[in-house]
């Protein structure tokens, strides 16, 4: 018998390392178009000689795109498997994000509508699948791969909206800006999607797997992953409200420049993207429950500071831990939502209930808003990230929860992902 230490990682297959490298690829190239799309709005908006009523309806397409996505997604990679809903996916967001370009030069409101529609479509459709791969990556190798596909998300807004940037001073087209991502992502999917397994995440009968709308919803029924759609629900929260109102509450809510509010926000990105691409490592030392746990907690403490701090300066360096807060709480709770008899299943569910976190929270946030500003509006999400600190220990592995419960040992699930850190194990 031979000791493994703790945070001991495997290496990856030669097949498993070009699984990861094609969804990091993939997941690269969805966080450059959604940036590049984000950063080209005013211009977008110039270029069809819309109001502010008029901007918000045609925003509406994303929202109905995103939703509609994120919730046929699993029943797709149930169907067809996840190598069809990402390949769907894809097309849809290059071909959504060509026509937004188009239909703007052209003047064409509807068409940019649709445009959006496609691309909130592919996006919700393709990150459920990309979720669903990594996690059986994951389970496959023993390491921890979802808070780097995340980072990659992450790295590409950050890329991406630096291009847009350079080329909005530049007063380059927004056409050819838009079509140009859109052919580039194209050709980065060409590559990928074939690289997913078909099989990964398909029903297969005789297995226990649940196939109708029915059965996928009676997940909910399980505790664990209950306490996990609660804790997902609060990071993404957490997140979600920073991507849709961070620049205005520091404008507003603090009395900084516009300019200023933008780079703060762009902190922000660049400390999700670092504590992502950091997790593995802590995530093999010390394990799902304390990195959850340290997570919202650190979150929590940048957000508080946010809201009750009056001093700018203070209040810009709290965003820092808002962001690294953040940044593994989607990634870590999907990662132990993958460790379960149907992980196709637990993984849409939880990872459903995130994107409609990330996507419906940020707009009640602005009505409450409103009424109390936007750092009163705060307080909410405050409060409910500070609680999904309480409910942390569901990320434990499952069969060492199981095993603590029935005799008091330790035991490590063997297919966890990330479990392998949160005790010693031996080999024979």
């Amino acid at each position: 018998m031979s000791s493994t230490p703790v945070g001991a990682r495997p290496p990856f297959s030669p097949e498993l390392r070009r699984r990861r490298t094609a969804i990091f690829l993939f997941s690269l190239v969805v966080g450059v178009s959604m940036a590049s799309w984000v950063v080209r709005t005013p211009a977008v908006r110039d270029l069809l000689d819309a109001s502010t009523g008029q901007m918000g309806l045609v925003l509406f397409g994303l929202s109905v795109g995103s939703m509609s996505g994120v919730l046929s997604s699993a029943s797709v990679v149930r169907a067809h498997g996840s190598r069809r809903a990402i390949a769907i996916g894809g097309t849809s967001l290059v071909v959504g994000l060509a026509l937004v370009g188009v239909g703007s030069s052209l003047g064409l409101t509807p068409g940019v509508f649709v445009g959006l529609a496609l691309v909130g479509g592919g996006v919700g459709m393709s990150e459920i699948a990309l979720n669903i791969e990594g996690a059986d990556i994951e389970n496959a190798s023993g390491r921890s791969v979802l808070p780097m596909l995340h980072g990659c998300y992450s790295l590409g807004t950050v890329v991406g909206a630096s291009v847009g940037i350079g080329l909005t001073a530049a007063d380059f087209p927004v056409v050819w800006h838009l079509t140009g991502i859109a052919v580039a992502g194209a050709a980065a999917a060409l590559w990928a999607v074939p690289t997913v397994p078909a099989t990964t995440g398909l029903a297969r009968k005789g297995t226990g797997a649940s196939s109708t709308w029915r059965e996928q919803l009676s997940v909910w029924k399980q505790h664990r992953i209950l306490m996990l759609g609660l804790i997902i629900l609060a990071l993404a929260l957490a997140e979600g409200s920073a991507s849709d109102w961070l620049p205005l509450l520091m404008v507003d809510g603090h009395g900084m420049s516009e300019t200023l509010g933008s780079v703060i926000f762009t902190g922000f990105a660049a400390a999700m993207t670092i504590g992502r691409f950091s997790g593995e490592p802590l995530l093999a030392r010390f394990g799902n429950v304390a990195v959850l746990r340290v997570s919202a907690l650190v979150s929590a403490a940048g957000i508080a500071l946010v809201v009750f701090a009056d001093n700018v300066v203070v209040a810009g360096c709290a965003v820092i831990l808002w962001g690294l807060g953040a940044a593994l709480g989607f990634p870590v709770t999907l990662s132990a939502a993958g460790d379960s008899d149907d992980p196709t299943s637990s993984v849409a569910a939880v990872a459903t209930a995130g994107y409609v976190a990330f996507l419906v929270g940020p707009p009640l946030l602005g009505f409450l808003g409103e009424h109390y500003g936007l750092r009163g509006a705060m307080v909410v999400v405050l409060v409910v990230v500070a609680l999904a600190s309480l409910l942390t220990s569901a990320a434990r592995p499952r069969e060492q929860s199981e095993s603590e419960s029935e005799s008091g040992d330790v035991a490590v699930a063997p297919g966890a992902a990330v479990s392998r850190a949160e005790t010693s194990d031996t080999k024979g």
